[in-house]
């Protein structure tokens, strides 16, 4: 017969598997917190107040409409396709480097733009402004 007092084992508690959840608990709501924010992004463009060009200087005028048709110098392309607008740009310019004002709409597509601006560096014009409207001042 064994007499002796029993000794009572702790109860052990394994943390290793509590460790490994909390880290991809962590990991998961960091992944989500930062994709939550990219949708609450706010984009304000900005204004520009400069004083305009001299009209006596020779320059292309390239206009896009808010359905992403171009014009160059009042004139409207047939095609709005990168090539059609190079070519016109290119028989504009008579080989000449001059600067180029874009006027797009408020509602043109942003493609569009890009477009044109890729055809505008494609040619070599360095000289290049985007026109915009004098902003006002805020009412009373």
């Amino acid at each position: 017969m064994n007499l002796r007092p029993r000794r009572r084992e702790e109860p052990e508690l394994n943390l290793v598997p509590m460790i490994d959840v909390v880290l991809v608990l962590l990991i998961f709501f960091m992944i989500a917190t930062s994709l939550r924010h990219e949708a609450l992004l706010e984009i304000r463009l900005p204004e520009a107040s400069g004083q305009p060009m001299p009209s006596a200087v020779a320059r292309l005028e390239l206009s896009i409409t808010a359905d992403g048709r171009y014009a160059v110098n009042g004139q409207p392309l047939e095609n709005h396709d990168p090539a059609a607008l190079k070519a016109q740009l290119l028989a504009a310019t008579g080989g000449r480097i001059l600067p180029l004002i874009i006027s797009a709409d408020g509602r043109t597509p942003h493609q569009a733009v890009a477009t044109a601006l890729n055809v505008a560096a494609q040619l070599g014009l360095q000289q290049l402004s985007i026109a915009t409207i004098t902003a006002s001042a805020p009412g009373p």
